[in-house]
C-alpha cells in the first residue's frame, strides 16, 4: 500500500494518467451536459453564492460529529485505496472521505467548494479490496468531473421539493429541474463506473462490485455472464407498455439499474475508447477551456442516435423504425422528384427524343440516386 500519493505507486503495478481530463471518461450525455455548464459564464459563482442556503455546511459537521474519518490512522487500508485513486487519475488534493454506519450500502460525493467522500459500513463490509478500489475510484472520478457540486444541488432541490409540496406551482417548477437533474446524474454515474475501472483496471472486480450491491454477498451463488445477460433480456423484453414501465420505474432514481450499470461499463471496457486511454492517448485538463460546446452536444446527439438505432428495446425499436421510414420517405420522393423534373430538363435541353440512347439516363438510375441520398443521411 502506498503511504503517500504524491511520491509513491498504487499497492500493484497500475497505469497512471498525468494530467488526464474527466472529459476522457465521460459519457457523452453527461459531457455535454458539463462542458455546456463550465461555459456558461458565472454559472458556479451563482451556485456557490447559494451555499448559504444549502445543506453542505451542515453535512459537513454532521459527518465530522457522527461518522469515522478516513485517515492513516483510521481505516489506513481505505486511505491508501484513496490516495492510489487520487495518484491513478493525478487528482491533486485528495478529498476527505468518511465512514457512516448503514447497512445499506452506498458512497456518494457531495460538496460545493470542497467534494466529501462518503461510504457506508453496508458497502465496506460487502466488498473485497479490489471491489472497494472500484468504488473508491469511482467517487474520485465524480470529484475529477465536478459532480459533487450538482449532486449538493441535486439533495438541496429534491429536499426543497418536499418542504414546499403544499406551494402547486413551486412543487411543479422544483419537479422539473430535479427530474432533469437525475436525468443527468444517472449519465454521470456511467461515467464514474469508468473513473473506477480506470483506476482499478480489473473489469471483473467492478463487475463484481455490482453484482453483489445487487445481490448481496453471496459471490458463490453468481455468475457475471448471467447477470449481464439479465441486462440483455430487460433492455429487449416485453411490449410497448413495459418500454413504458421501464421510463416509469427510472424516472424516481439517481442511479440506473445495476445490471445496466454492469453491461454499459462492460461494453466501454471492450471499446477503442477505453484502449486509447490505457496506451496513453487521453484528452489533457489544460485543453479542457478549448473544448468545444457545439462538438460535445454533436457527439451527445450522435450517442442517443445510435442507441436508438442499435436498442433492443420495443419502444425505442419503433422510434427508430419510424425515424427510418420517413427517411426512406424522403430519400424515395427526393430520387422521384430528380428522376421526373431532372429527366425533363435533360430531354430539353439536349433536343433528343425520350427514349434515345444519349437523354435517356438507364433504368435504374432515379433509384440509385435515392438510395445514395439514403446511405448518407
Amino acid at each position: 500500500m502506498t503511504e503517500n500519493h504524491q511520491g509513491n505507486v498504487p499497492s500493484r503495478q497500475r497505469k497512471r494518467f498525468p494530467g488526464i481530463s474527466s472529459r476522457a471518461y465521460e459519457h457523452p450525455a453527461d459531457r455535454s451536459a458539463l462542458v455546456a455548464l463550465r461555459k456558461l459564464s458565472g454559472f458556479d459563482t451563482a451556485f456557490k453564492a447559494l451555499s448559504g442556503l444549502l445543506p453542505e455546511r451542515s453535512l459537513r459537521l454532521l459527518y465530522l460529529s457522527d461518522s469515522v474519518r478516513v485517515s492513516d490512522a483510521q481505516f489506513s487500508q481505505l486511505n491508501d485505496m484513496l490516495r492510489d485513486a487520487c495518484y491513478i487519475l493525478d487528482l491533486e488534493k485528495v478529498p476527505s472521505m468518511y465512514v457512516t454506519q448503514d447497512p445499506k450500502p452506498n458512497a456518494m460525493c457531495i460538496g460545493m467548494d470542497e467534494p466529501i467522500i462518503v461510504v457506508t459500513t453496508g458497502l465496506v463490509e460487502l466488498l473485497d479490496e479490489e471491489e472497494m478500489r472500484a468504488v473508491i475510484g469511482h467517487e474520485v472520478g465524480h470529484a475529477l468531473s465536478g459532480h459533487a457540486v450538482y449532486r449538493t444541488i441535486l439533495l438541496f432541490l429534491t429536499s426543497l421539493a418536499l418542504k414546499i409540496a403544499w406551494v402547486p406551482l413551486g412543487t411543479v417548477a422544483i419537479t422539473a429541474i430535479v427530474t432533469a437533474l437525475r436525468e443527468w446524474f444517472r449519465k454521470s454515474e456511467l461515467s464514474a463506473d469508468r473513473a473506477g475501472l480506470l483506476v482499478g483496471q480489473d473489469v471483473q472486480a467492478s463487475m463484481r462490485g455490482l453484482m453483489k450491491i445487487a445481490g448481496g454477498n453471496h459471490l458463490h451463488e453468481m455468475n457475471v455472464d448471467a447477470f449481464l445477460a439479465q441486462a440483455d433480456e430487460y433492455e429487449k423484453a416485453g411490449d410497448l407498455r413495459d418500454s413504458v414501465l421501464k421510463i416509469l420505474n427510472v424516472l424516481p432514481r439517481t442511479h440506473p439499474f445495476t445490471t445496466v450499470r454492469a453491461a454499459e461499463l462492460k461494453k466501454w471496457s471492450e471499446s477503442r475508447d477505453h484502449q486509447r486511454i490505457m496506451d496513453g492517448h487521453y484528452p489533457r485538463r489544460s485543453e479542457d477551456k478549448d473544448t468545444s460546446v457545439s462538438d460535445s452536444f454533436r457527439e451527445s446527439a450522435g450517442h442517443y442516435a445510435d442507441t436508438v438505432r442499435t436498442s433492443k428495446d420495443p419502444l425505442l425499436k419503433l422510434v427508430g423504425d419510424i425515424a427510418g421510414g420517413a427517411g426512406d420517405i424522403a430519400g424515395d420522393l427526393g430520387g422521384r422528384l430528380r428522376n421526373r423534373f431532372g429527366g425533363g430538363q435533360t430531354t430539353k435541353e439536349t433536343g433528343d427524343k425520350p427514349g434515345s440512347g444519349a437523354a435517356d439516363p438507364g433504368p435504374g438510375t432515379g433509384t440509385g440516386e435515392a438510395k445514395d441520398g439514403q446511405s448518407e443521411g
